[in-house]
């Protein structure tokens, strides 16, 4: 398992979430979500940040670019641009 699956599946576990709970932030399916930490299906980047502002760590921790997970101070949280009308 690589150090990016390894993170997700620590991250969760670590502060007690479920896959049940996980699934429901992100509106998927439990299944959908497992397959992310198994690295079966690839985490778009909104995901990536959506995770990354849930467990307060760095988009760069979870990828494994760093082990520092303290996100950057001027980090802004993730907020979807509004659809074009």
């Amino acid at each position: 398992m690589g150090l990016f699956m390894r993170r997700l599946c620590e991250l969760r576990k670590e502060q007690g979430f479920t896959l049940k709970q996980l699934a429901q932030l992100l509106n998927t399916s439990i299944q959908y979500y497992q397959k992310y930490e198994k690295g079966l299906h690839p985490l778009p980047v909104e995901r990536l940040y959506q995770l990354a502002d849930f467990y307060q760590v760095s988009a760069d921790y979870i990828l494994g670019r760093t082990d520092d997970p303290t996100p950057p101070k001027d980090a802004k949280p993730y907020a979807p641009e509004e659809k074009a009308k």
